[in-house]
């Protein structure tokens, strides 16, 4: 027997779906996702729910990208990534349970405060930076890091998110050629269509602490192609006065974040030479990694850190929450007829892999000592696509459809 919740049975020995939660605030719409929060109803754990529509899925031709987001969260697992534990569907909608950052990002930061202190910058860039470090061990580059992807939780600590253009390379290849991410903060070498790998993301980390710092970008365009010049040929200009800002050291560190060629760029070549940079004196990594060190900045937890119009939108708007529906378990004998039809089978076919629950999700383990690392064990994966993943103890909960298969 499943267990029973006060309203209504609900057996959450089952697999997991819509009505394992308890549906709360909107917090984010973007072009493609909805995000809310929700508290699971057994443990009262609150996440971030996730979701969009099969048929956007359909109509936008994003199902492989949003499966390989999906695929490559399931085989992550660090303190200062946005984890996933839990992915389910129905008949109509996809649904993926993030860790809830209370915080919000760096983007409603900056927005609702200004520039930020050089101390709170260099803790955000450094706890980035070992996210950074843990993908790339993993042969992973993110391709859109940007205020926007760094989340913080309710204590201020910065975790990256948003995997939805990640990429895996592989001695087969090495390099990719193809433009991801935004405009704003892509490379030179991307944006020069010379090839690429993880030196993408410390440039834009780059970016990303000289906006933080100073307000606005590096690097400016009114069109992608004036974006696109600037960024190849324009030399990196810091403002008048910088060093009333911040120190000379903070100024040498975005330097070298921002150097045009990849191979001299700070952090590409030795994380080591990264951490002894003397912008990051006195830090503690093993502290930082674990969460353990006291963040300068502690969102207040009595103010909504996201944007209020989300809430506004739904309620002007009249959309609805989402509604939990099982996912049929067999398909009809009869075969898809229209083209759509065809087509969407062909999608429920890719989505039947989709569902997934981490086992340890209940508990968090708790952090390890200041005074030690997190150890991986990084294992190839059998997938051929580039990745190299960590194999946690966590067990697919496929549906009996999938199971059937």
């Amino acid at each position: 027997m499943g267990a029973v919740c006060c309203k209504g049975d609900i057996d959450f020995d089952s697999q997991v779906y819509l009505d394992h939660f308890y549906q709360l605030r909107a917090v984010g719409r973007g072009s493609f996702f909805k995000v809310r929060i929700v508290r699971h109803k057994r443990t009262g754990r609150e996440y971030a729910l996730k979701y969009t529509s099969k048929d956007r899925c359909i109509q936008r031709k994003c199902v492989g990208p949003i499966l390989c987001e999906r695929r490559l969260l399931e085989r992550l697992e660090y303190p200062l990534i946005v984890n996933l534990r839990y992915a389910f569907q129905d008949d109509e909608t996809i649904y993926m349970v993030l860790d809830l950052m209370l915080g919000g990002d760096l983007r409603h930061l900056l927005d609702t405060s200004g520039p930020l202190k050089e101390l709170q910058v260099r803790f955000y860039v450094a706890q980035i930076a070992l996210a950074l470090h843990y993908l790339h061990l993993r042969r992973i580059a993110h391709r859109d890091i940007k205020p926007e992807n760094i989340l913080l939780d309710a204590r201020g600590h910065a975790h990256v998110s948003d995997f939805n253009v990640a990429v895996g390379f592989s001695q087969q290849k090495p390099l990719r050629f193809t433009t991801a991410g935004t405009m704003a903060y892509m490379s030179p070498e991307m944006l020069g269509k010379q090839g690429y790998n993880y030196s993408v993301d410390w440039w834009s980390l780059g970016v990303t602490a000289y906006e933080l710092l100073f307000g606005k970008r590096p690097f400016k365009g009114k069109t992608n192609d004036q974006m696109a010049e600037s960024v190849l040929h324009t030399p990196l200009e810091f403002p008048a006065n910088v060093y009333q800002i911040v120190s000379a050291d903070c100024v040498n560190m975005i330097s070298g974040l921002l150097e045009k060629s990849p191979n001299n760029r700070l952090g590409f070549k030795s994380f080591e030479k990264f951490k002894l940079h003397p912008w990051f004196a006195g830090l503690d990594w093993d502290a930082l990694e674990s969460k353990q060190a006291v963040p300068p900045y502690i969102p207040n937890d009595k103010t909504f850190h996201f944007d209020a119009v989300h809430e506004i939108e739904e309620m002007l708007l009249d959309d609805p929450q989402p509604r939990s529906r099982r996912l049929r378990t067999s398909q009809s004998d009869h075969p898809p007829v229209t083209e759509y039809a065809q087509w969407r089978q062909i999608v429920e076919d890719h989505f039947l892999p989709y569902d997934y629950t981490k086992q340890d999700m209940v508990f968090s383990p708790p952090p390890p000592p200041a005074t030690s690392s997190y150890n991986y064990t990084v294992i190839k994966a059998d997938d051929d696509d580039g990745f190299i993943y960590d194999r946690p103890h966590n067990k697919r909960m496929l549906s009996s459809s999938t199971s059937a298969a």
